[in-house]
């Protein structure tokens, strides 16, 4: 006999950091030239099967998981962080369904092993900061990239139990005893 538990929850992924537009200032460097840095990768959502657990009755309380942002660039070349992974452990034996922003959901990933992982949520890529435009014929751009958004999406979790018994009868027979 099978049983099957069920989560619904929502990921977001971190978005990019913002490239910037900064110059370079020196004592003794008249036309210093652009220095904004790129800013940092958002994180992206993972979802990872682990032997710890063994319901989906985290998930009845919190159902919305977000990655941090990428942080901006800064002066001197400098890039911005990028933000780190966010993982969702959830029991082996899980069947991920996933279902982006305005789409029908989709089967997954079957998380059958332990350590098992599939990406849910991809993290937005940084913007470029005025320093990477910078050409021979086009010396002093005045612009610089904004990070790109992350990804949202739905998550629907179906967790597989294989009964090893089971006791069927009629109600009020005694059954839990």
């Amino acid at each position: 006999m099978q049983f099957i538990d069920e989560a619904a929850v929502t990921a977001a992924a971190g978005n990019g950091g913002d490239g910037i537009i900064a110059w370079r200032r020196e004592k003794y460097v008249p036309k210093g030239g652009p220095a904004g840095g790129g800013g940092g990768h958002g994180g992206n959502v993972y979802v990872r099967a682990t032997t710890a657990l063994t319901t989906l009755v985290e998930f009845r309380f919190r159902r919305h998981f977000a990655a941090d942002s990428g942080k901006a660039g800064s002066t001197s070349n400098k890039s911005g962080h990028s933000a780190e992974d966010l993982v969702i452990d959830v029991p082996v034996g899980t069947m991920v369904y996933r279902a982006p922003e305005g789409q029908e959901e989709a089967f997954l990933a079957d998380l059958a092993d332990d350590g098992a992982r599939v990406l849910v949520a991809k993290g937005g890529r940084g913007g470029q900061g005025n320093q990477h435009f910078a050409t021979a014929t086009r010396q002093a751009q005045r612009f610089a990239e904004k990070g790109e958004s992350g990804e949202i999406c739905a998550l629907r979790f179906e967790l597989r139990l294989l009964a090893d018994c089971c006791v069927v009868g009629l109600p009020n027979a005694g059954k839990s005893t």
